[in-house]
């Protein structure tokens, strides 16, 4: 196919990709637009190499430039920049899915290859951006059972299959287009009797999760502000424990950067949680801020707050670059002075798990992006999390689409883990999950709001769980294994056409 005929294919592609996404959420659009890039490198399957690229990075400007436009809420610059990025990223990842394209059983090794590029696209430049895999279109499908059997990655391979498996219907022959009906009745029927739910049922707990709201556009209130809101906000919930019309909880959540001031530093602020925790009998897992080894660091913590005081810690380890901290600092300060003025501490990312003792709970503790990232994840629930925690402030994305992007990628978390989950969010999108998925209660945006749920407890571990990160190595594997294989037939082939 002709460099000028693939491209414009390519760049529709991204564009259906992206249309599965919020704002729009069609469901299986982006089945459709893998099927349609696809359907485009198998037929550029002799060009050169710089025709994939060009594909490549056309669908990747398709499909990353509408997905992320919320990025323009931090600024132009950083979309610009995380656009390009990823543009690139999904060009050089097309050379060895046309490769894996060219071989015996292609939808299996392209669907090895897909996730590749998946998994280095989710952990490289800097922390990697996973944003935006097939496995989160599942969503609301038929489809997202699959996600507690084999993962993500084994969900966005299958995904793959499927798309595949449309473009073999669009080929030639009765036997081949029966067995792909077959493959695709077989995989969404199977779906609709795959089993959800906790894994391995324990007692109930009742968590709170607490939305004080932010006092105005991001970055413009006064430091500490933020604070008094959730302070103000957990303070008539504990009024309403003590006057016995609300039950006492078990424990209560509070979102990321809920305090923007260090309560270590801070007597009065840390006086404060004490009091509101002695009030409501329960301990409160505290978002803040705490300062680093230096002026020029900081740290974005969950804190176990009991009645002895701040316990076990968690920091974010997912860490945002131009959010929350800023890579080549001296080289891009005096260019862009806005980086300086809006993030002067570099965040440093933490090391340990994110499962902590909460009173009678063990919660998985995930800050904002971190959610995105299976490892992450996979690591809070085998250190024993009963509960999974996603404390994030999308404060600076208000009334765009990544707070709903975001939600819906921890609706697909609690079906691969078998886990509710608890989700407080300074200004929304608050919610409470339970662990097939379903929304059981969500907090209006942009005001206070407190959610209260009993919430299941899981004491076991999903398929997924329980194989790890051995799936997504096993499919990089092949990866690149069919990448070598696929571009060794390109060659023979090259030399046969010269012989």
């Amino acid at each position: 196919m002709r460099w000028y005929l693939a491209a414009p294919l390519a760049a529709v592609a991204g564009l259906l990709s992206a249309a599965a996404f919020d704002p729009w959420s069609v469901p299986y659009a982006m089945i459709v637009g893998v099927a349609l890039l696809v359907w485009v490198l198998r037929r550029q399957r002799d060009v050169r190499v710089a025709a994939v690229l060009l594909s490549g990075a056309l669908y990747g400007a398709a499909f990353m430039g509408p997905l992320i436009w919320w990025m323009n809420a931090v600024s132009s610059g950083a979309y610009v920049a995380l656009v390009a990025a990823q543009v690139v990223m999904l060009a050089v990842i097309a050379v060895p899915l046309r490769a894996a394209l060219r071989l015996p059983g292609w939808p299996l090794w392209g669907a090895a290859a897909w996730v590749l590029g998946e998994q280095v696209r989710s952990g490289f430049p800097f922390s990697g951006f996973p944003w935006g895999r097939l496995a989160h279109t599942a969503i609301d499908t038929p489809l997202a059972p699959y996600a507690r059997l084999v993962g993500m990655p084994g969900t966005s391979a299958l995904l793959f299959v499927l798309a595949a498996m449309l473009v073999v219907l669009a080929g030639a022959g009765v036997a081949r287009r029966s067995l792909a009906v077959g493959v695709v009745v077989a995989v969404v029927v199977a779906g609709l009797f795959l089993p959800s739910g906790l894994a391995g049922g324990g007692p109930e707990r009742r968590i709170a999760a607490i939305q004080g709201n932010t006092p105005g556009a991001f970055l413009t209130w006064p430091r500490g502000e933020i604070g008094a809101l959730h302070l103000a906000e957990t303070q008539r919930y504990a009024d309403a424990v003590s006057a016995g019309t609300e039950r006492a909880p078990d424990l209560v959540v509070w979102p990321e950067n809920a305090l923007d001031v260090d309560p270590f530093a801070d007597p009065v602020l840390a006086g404060r949680i004490q009091a509101l925790v002695q009030q409501l009998g329960a301990p409160i897992l505290v978002g803040a801020i705490l300062d680093g080894l230096s002026d020029r660091t900081a740290y974005n913590a969950g804190i176990v707050w009991d009645g002895d005081g701040p316990g076990e810690v968690y920091v974010k380890r997912k860490l945002v670059p131009y959010g929350e901290y800023v890579p080549f600092r001296r080289e891009l300060g005096d260019l862009v002075p806005r980086v300086d003025r809006d993030i002067p501490r570099d965040m440093l990312p933490g090391r340990r798990a994110g499962d902590l003792r909460a009173g009678s709970v063990v919660v998985g503790d995930t800050i904002c992006w971190d959610i995105a990232y299976d490892g992450v994840v996979e690591q809070a629930v085998r250190g024993g999390a009963e509960v999974l925690v996603v404390q994030t402030s999308n404060a600076s994305f208000t009334g765009t689409s990544q707070p709903d992007q975001q939600f819906k990628i921890s609706r697909l978390r609690a079906i691969e883990t078998g886990r509710w989950v608890v989700v407080p969010s300074t200004n929304g999108i608050s919610g409470i999950i339970d662990a097939s998925g379903r929304v059981v209660a969500e907090a209006p945006r942009e005001q206070p709001a407190t959610l209260v749920a009993d919430v299941g407890t899981a004491t076991g571990q999903t398929p997924a769980t329980r194989a790890g990160r051995w799936p997504a190595v096993a499919l990089m594997t092949l990866g690149l294994l069919g990448w070598v294989l696929g571009a060794r037939d390109l060659r023979r082939s090259r030399r046969r056409e010269h012989a």
